[in-house]
């Protein structure tokens, strides 16, 4: 671990790159274990009894036949699906400043998941934090320390400890531990500062060495945006100001981390880059820099696929957590907040290893970024870039972080990838088609015959087919995919086995293997008893050999010019702990990029992948499921495809489809680089009641549709369908190559919206339920349709 050794070691001088690694032993150490009855020898003398949110759902029993060091342990055996603890009776009195450590050996069989950690409590005894300095633990072989060291916050009065878990599972436990391990005082420099301050024309920037918090004064507008610190506040050693950067010496108060930061201005632009560094051993999440506080009518703005925005003070709202690093997350590593059109962006230069945490405090939602271990170790720098907008709002966001993308080589349009791959044209304003039916050519040209010319025909189809829709131009695709692979044993067991599994990965242990030692568990199937059993997870370092073997031979025959890559960009990056092919998260991602280039540069194919996100962008050319919002589908979107539903969802309705919440973020970054789609479980037809909205909402955003049909659905919605891709494909094809300029709500209800692109067209768009008068021109009718601008094509 990184220790308080470091602060001492490097109090006069800030090197980025000489960390030592000890705790010392010297700073009023004490070696009484605080614990009455610590390995239970005395049954549960100074422990509370086990408590579980479900009733009878937790048992505890003595274990003489299974346990550590100890005599004993105590075995704790839960079946519920919720929560349970195990409190000891200490309510230690602490002060500000003091350092413990608290530890305790466990065994963990299940599901479930345990925490040590201590509650901490204000001088009236109201709860601070349940899960201070909280440690965990899964399933695991044997047994297994959890330890923390933790710094008493400002305002906390007492701690009790305890453990907890959540989900079924068998807990052993024993030989715990609370032990002072000193002070802060004296380790902080003299005389630090109580603000330290660096400033441009643009912006002032003002941390405040009692909690590590920034403020930050927009002297453009007179506005300040100032964070808050929750109850683990950042401890600063020490911090210098040189020239336009403060430089810091930290500690984290939950793992006794020191790290080392620097904060600098831009030049002379209004944004404020905060570097961290440490190294050894990180063991759990790191929340630094502090949220910003949130104010009323604020909106935070978010890459969740297509785009969001979530009113800070709309009460309907859950707190929320997302990874940066999956398209089932944030798509592109940036967020902000917006009031009136000004307000600040953050841009994770590192986002491999990043997440964020939406909370509320003070009853308003406010994001926190999150820093996760890399392989159980801080690994490298962690960046982030605070950007401060004096107007323009999300719109000006996405295309701040358009100008990042380019800069940083994730940008590439259409138009360039059509320059070496011709077929991307066909893609451009191509309705996607499911169709199960093997009569592909008779349906093609029924479709061209209604006038649906422009397709994407995503089946596997045999050769002569291909080759006949080929030259009907139709984009003749198939579905592949090099995520899951099924233990051979099972086959057998499986209901509906697939040709697409990378079964071989089972024989040559090409599995991906947790910091567990166990593979990790993939995509579930039905057995012919109705039982669910996992596919395993293929690393992705090795996927590219895979593919090396199945396309080139499958495109000798199947004369395919487009293939979509199940789950790619969908799923996250994962680390491997495999020492034959170990992987970090950047790892994953870089080789799971290699996989897309090989597809669209190797195999000179037109390629998608799931939902999306931004690192796949020069190597894709079109992504199922942007569309979707990734929360607020239909449930089990992804097993249920060919289902129509004729109910819908409150929660689809009001974010999947509704126009309150729901933004183009995606569209006015990279619009002109890649083609968005709804979800293959989630396409325009899937819930007829919404089929009007969801036409819209392609039209307003110049994507194309998506149907899922068979012979019977076709029939009975013919003209339908043909409407719908009028409505939107005609769009998709006039704007595809276009960058869209700017998106903006008409009504101050969100009803009425509009778009605007490079070459000239607009759209505008009323989702609302009464005619719209504009304050010149004709009335737009409820669900109403207007384009201007677009050129016959």
């Amino acid at each position: 671990m990184i220790r308080i050794f470091l602060l001492l070691c490097c109090i006069n001088t800030f090197c980025e790159t000489s960390l030592p690694a000890a705790f010392p032993d010297t700073i009023g150490v004490s070696k009484t274990n605080l614990f009455q009855n610590p390995d239970f020898g005395n049954g549960m003398e100074g422990w509370n009894s086990v408590w579980a949110r479900e009733a009878d759902a937790a048992k505890a029993v003595f274990d003489t036949t299974e346990h550590h060091n100890a005599a004993l342990s105590l075995r704790i055996e839960f079946t519920g699906k919720k929560d349970w603890s195990l409190t000891h009776s200490l309510d230690l009195k602490v002060e500000t400043g003091e350092i413990y450590e608290l530890s305790a050996w466990v065994r963990v069989q299940g599901s479930g998941s345990v925490t040590l950690s201590v509650i901490t409590r204000d001088a009236a005894g109201k709860t601070i934090d349940w899960t201070y300095g909280g440690r965990s633990a899964r399933e695991i072989k044997g047994w297994r320390l959890l330890r923390s060291r933790f710094v008493v916050s400002s305002g906390t009065a007492t701690v009790t400890p305890r453990l907890t878990g959540y989900g079924p599972a068998i807990v052993w436990c024993s030989e715990f531990s609370l032990v002072r391990q000193g002070s802060l005082q004296g380790l902080q420099t003299q005389g630090l500062p109580a603000t330290l301050i660096i400033h441009n024309a643009a912006i002032e920037a003002t941390l405040s060495t009692a909690d590590a918090t920034f403020s930050v004064k927009d002297r453009r507008i007179d506005r300040t945006w100032i964070q808050r610190a929750g109850g683990a506040q950042m401890v600063v050693i020490d911090a210098r100001v040189d020239g336009n950067a403060m430089n810091l010496k930290m500690l984290d108060p939950l793992s006794m981390h020191g790290m080392v930061a620097t904060a600098r201005l831009d030049g002379e632009a209004p944004e404020l880059v905060v570097t961290l560094h440490g190294e050894g051993e990180m063991d759990s999440h790191l929340a630094w820099p502090s949220p910003f506080a949130s104010a009323k009518g604020e909106m935070l703005i978010l890459p969740v696929n297509e785009g969001i925005s979530y009113p800070v003070d709309d009460d309907s709202l859950p707190p929320m957590h997302y990874i940066l690093y999956a398209g089932h997350g944030l798509c592109m590593p940036w967020y902000g907040t917006v009031d009136n059109g000004k307000g600040w962006m953050v841009i994770v230069e590192t986002p491999d290893d990043a997440s964020v945490d939406i909370s509320r405090r003070d009853g308003l939602l406010c994001i926190l970024p999150e820093w996760e271990p890399q392989k159980q170790h801080f690994g490298s720098d962690r960046v982030i870039r605070y950007i401060f907008s004096n107007g323009g709002g999300y719109v000006a966001m996405a295309k701040r972080y358009r100008e990042y993308a380019k800069k940083t080589g994730l940008f590439k349009t259409l138009e360039e990838k059509r320059k070496t791959l011709p077929a991307v044209d066909l893609l451009v304003g191509a309705v996607n088609i499911w169709c199960w039916d093997p009569a592909a050519v008779t349906w093609c040209s029924e479709l061209q015959a209604l006038g649906i010319r422009r397709i994407l025909w995503s089946n596997a189809l045999p050769p002569d087919q291909i080759k006949a829709l080929n030259s009907m131009g139709v984009l003749t695709s198939r579905y592949d995919i090099y995520q899951d692979a099924m233990n051979p044993e099972n086959l057998p067991l499986v209901r509906w086995p697939s040709p697409d599994w990378t079964t071989d990965a089972w024989k040559k242990h090409d599995l991906v293997i947790g910091e567990d030692g166990e593979w990790v568990r993939g995509w579930e199937v039905k057995t012919k008893d109705g039982k669910m059993i996992p596919c395993g997870t293929l690393c992705d370092r090795e996927a590219v050999a895979y593919a090396e073997q199945r396309i080139p031979a499958d495109l000798s025959e199947h004369p395919y010019r487009c293939r979509f890559i199940d789950t790619t960009t969908a799923s996250a990056w994962r680390e491997c702990y495999d020492p034959n092919h170990p992987m970090t998260r950047t790892d994953s991602k870089q080789y799971k990029m290699k996989l897309l280039r090989y597809v669209s540069e190797g195999c000179g194919l037109i390629c998608g992948s799931e939902t999306g996100h931004d690192a796949a962008v020069p190597f894709v050319h079109y992504f199922e499921g942007m569309l979707s919002l990734t929360p607020y589908r239909i449930p089990d979107a992804g097993r249920e495809t060919k289902k129509i539903w004729n109910d819908v969802p409150e929660k689809v309705a009001k974010f999947q489809t509704g126009h309150v919440y729901r933004l183009p973020l995606w569209e006015l970054v990279y619009h002109d680089c890649v083609v968005a789609q709804w979800y293959w479980g989630d396409y325009n037809n899937k819930l007829p009641k919404l089929w009007d909205r969801r036409d819209l909402w392609n039209a307003l955003y110049g994507t194309p549709p998506m149907f899922m049909f068979d012979r019977e659905i076709w029939k009975a919605n013919k003209d339908r369908f043909v409407k719908s891709y009028q409505r939107a494909s005609t769009m998709a094809r006039s704007t595809g190559y276009s960058e869209m300029l700017s998106h903006e709500w008409l009504t101050a209800d969100h009803s009425v919206q509009q778009t605007r692109f490079a070459n000239g067209v607009t759209v505008t768009v009323n989702f609302g339920d009464a005619p719209w008068s504009p304050p010149a021109g004709s009335l737009l009718p409820s669900l109403g349709l207007r384009i201007e601008g677009m050129k016959q094509q």
